[in-house]
């Protein structure tokens, strides 16, 4: 089978390159292992929070320009204006959100604390300054037996910072089933008892009985809204008071929409999705990639004009590590392992920045993947398998993850 572009790679990464290119008008081709990293995001989406330093950034486009020259920020060509084409993206895959790039507002997360933040999705609670709270008292309130919202963390979080904090509980009797035991009742269960019952009124009633009056604010678990966000802005509009939805421990039911509305939208385009597959061998000829082979598709060669890697990092297997070395699995391409001795990968300390991070696929200025050192002329790399960046310490993830593949897609386009 033939196909202008080939993408290895189910999450945010491959899906923002599909899109964009299936925009563009062309042959596009997805092949996913499985569910992505996206599971684990809560709404929002990080360019750049902190700093090498490790400090907190406002003005995250004057911290870009201080990174060191190996991050994958210093091979975009506008790191603004791509921002701006990500952000349109994601509204034309209906996903709405809130904010830009010239400036992080900060979210709530699990536990209380405030982090900075790029993008915003429709409903999630934040704030536009970390030391000064827009609410004097809020209503904490939980689906009774939901362990994956820390509430006594979320409370004493909000407190320290000068909030006062009313912790409710509600519950409806459909979710009793549920309930029986604790690995069944998890935002995505519970979003599909409520949902596919249609009890999204009866909610409402349950958390006006408790919060109705009297408070600035009140704070939801975001459990609500897996395909499209239609029913968690339903439950808010009925809330007789200012109601947000706060990011829960995974899985994320955000996180969730957000891969299905992609899924959906590049599907709508046209692109096809090889799901639940992956790439284990690379037909080269020279330095060009003639196709590629899959576990499942056996004999037959997938075969593109180009291909993008964006596999992801150690979390999705995009990036292996063995006793002896790092490497990429599916087409063997060169990795950056920072020339580090094994025993020095990881630092004790485990808040500390994590040397292994910062490992992933070379790449030439254009995103190009070297293979035993010399570019592979129609094979890019985007997202988080790209070396030179540590997302935990930096919160840079989506950014990373969005801005290479729209520069990508800009270089295969020229």
């Amino acid at each position: 089978m033939k196909f202008d572009i080939i993408i290895i790679g189910g999450g945010l990464s491959g899906l923002t390159a599909g899109i964009a290119l299936a925009e563009a008008g062309k042959d596009v081709a997805l092949v996913s292992a499985g569910q992505s990293t996206l599971h684990f995001t809560g709404g929002t989406l990080d360019l750049l929070g902190c700093d090498e330093q490790g400090n907190y950034v406002q003005k995250p486009l004057e911290a870009i320009e201080t990174l060191n020259s190996k991050h994958p920020y210093k091979k975009l060509e506008n790191v603004s204006s791509l921002a701006g084409v990500a952000k349109k993206l994601l509204e034309r895959a209906g996903i709405a959100t809130t904010g830009n790039e010239t400036s992080n507002h900060w979210r709530i997360t699990p536990i209380g604390g405030l982090m900075p933040t790029w993008l915003s999705m429709e409903g999630m609670s934040t704030v536009e300054e970390p030391n000064q709270m827009p609410w004097r008292k809020v209503a904490l309130v939980n689906i009774i037996n939901y362990l994956d919202l820390p509430t006594k963390f979320l409370a004493a979080g909000l407190r320290e910072k000068g909030v006062e904090v009313d912790v409710k509980t509600v519950t409806l009797p459909e979710l009793k089933e549920l309930r029986q035991s604790p690995t069944e009742m998890r935002s995505t269960n519970i979003a599909k008892v409520i949902e596919n019952n249609d009890l999204i009124a009866k909610l409402a009633d349950e958390v006006n009985g408790v919060a109705s009056e009297g408070y600035d604010m009140v704070l939801l678990p975001a459990v609500l809204g897996v395909t499209n966000g239609d029913k968690s802005q339903q439950l808010l509009k009925l809330i007789n008071a200012p109601a947000t939805y706060v990011a829960t421990l995974p899985p994320s039911v955000p996180g969730v929409r957000m891969q299905t509305l992609l899924r959906k939208r590049f599907n709508a385009l046209g692109g096809t999705f090889f799901t639940g597959d992956q790439v284990v061998e690379g037909i080269f000829d020279g330095n060009t990639l003639k196709g590629v082979k899959t576990a499942k598709l056996e004999d037959t060669v997938l075969e593109a004009d180009n291909f993008i890697l964006a596999t992801g990092s150690f979390v999705s297997r995009g990036l292996v590590a063995d006793y002896n070395h790092v490497y990429e699995p599916a087409l063997g391409v060169d990795v950056d392992d920072l020339g580090l001795d094994r025993k020095t990968w990881a630092k004790i300390d485990v808040t500390e920045a994590q040397p292994y991070m910062e490992m992933g696929v070379k790449t030439d200025s254009e995103l190009h993947c070297l293979c035993n050192g010399a570019a592979v002329n129609n094979l890019y790399a985007a997202g988080s398998i790209l070396n030179g960046h540590n997302s935990i310490k930096l919160l840079d993830g989506a950014g990373v993850d969005m801005l290479t593949a729209l520069q990508v897609v800009n270089n295969i386009m020229k």
